[in-house]
């Protein structure tokens, strides 16, 4: 009866091949990601009367570098850091253990940290608030954060733990037989939620300057506590996780949700507005 109600996922992880060089749906989403999170800067600046040519510094040069390589980062020191410490030159070149296997290996909470380095060292080239920035780059992450998950539903990875519920997912491209919980849409779905408020609070209420803050603590409670509550369904990454009481998302998860509130509730207290006309007048 659980096979008749659950559903067979065995997609193909390729999207097509060129000769011995396979495009991949995880790839596409990646490109995809940042892609949608440039069209909704884009929207910021525009509302906000920005130059163009300050996104695309702020795009180019901080936020795409610095997001791969904290993931990757992040991947080898937080869930592989005793093998990555012995053979460091694989943090850099796409192979594992003597084989080539591509970029595998991403950790969005290294992808966070790369995030905010990057936001840091654009607001001190570029004298603005880090306050701005964190509201607005919180508007985009969201929705990125949703197409890097349905990336990881079509490689049939970190799904979750055995479900009897009817919506279970039997990950047949990585050798299951029992339906699992979708934890990829799980995440969408929460991250999709999370964009709408957001973008609601900032177009609409202009949270991003009457409350400085607001928005990005709001994004830090709500990205993370989802990634927290999910991961309680969700298999272990490796293998040193089982012998933990909280896994290693989760623990990464609680200084985000704690830094969201503390920096929530000093921005409802605080009234003071950040302005955003003296970046039209910089040398950029």
């Amino acid at each position: 009866m659980i096979r008749l109600l659950s559903i067979n996922w065995n997609v193909d992880p390729v999207l097509f091949s060129l000769g011995s060089i396979h495009i991949r749906y995880y790839s596409i989403c990646w490109i995809l990601c940042f892609v949608a999170s440039y069209i909704i800067f884009k929207k910021i600046f525009e509302k906000e009367n920005l130059k163009r040519e300050l996104l695309d510094k702020l795009t180019l040069n901080y936020i795409i570098p610095l997001t791969f390589i904290g993931a990757r980062v992040g991947h080898c020191l937080f869930y592989e850091g005793a093998y990555y410490l012995q053979y460091p030159w694989e943090i850099i070149l796409p192979v594992h253990d003597g084989k080539f296997i591509g970029y595998a290996g991403l950790a969005s909470h290294g992808a966070a940290l790369g995030i905010l380095l990057g936001l840091w060292l654009f607001c001190r080239k570029y004298k603005k608030h880090y306050i701005w920035s964190l509201d607005r780059i919180a508007v985009a992450i969201p929705i990125a954060g949703a197409i890097v998950r349905f990336g990881n539903l079509m490689n049939s990875e970190v799904y979750g733990h055995a479900t009897n519920l009817p919506w279970g997912f039997v990950f047949i491209k990585a050798g299951e037989t029992a339906p699992a919980h979708p934890t990829q849409i799980y995440e969408m779905l929460a991250y999709i939620l999370l964009f709408v408020i957001l973008y609601y609070l900032f177009f609409k209420k202009d949270m991003g300057i009457k409350k400085p803050g607001v928005v990005f603590g709001i994004f830090l409670i709500g990205l993370f506590t989802a990634r927290f509550l999910i991961e309680f369904v969700k298999e272990d990454q490796v293998e040193f996780e089982s012998q933990m009481s909280l896994n290693m998302g989760q623990w990464l998860s609680l200084p985000f949700i704690i830094a969201g509130i503390v920096i929530l509730v000093y921005s409802l207290k605080k009234h003071v507005s950040v302005s955003v006309k003296n970046v039209n007048n910089q040398h950029i």
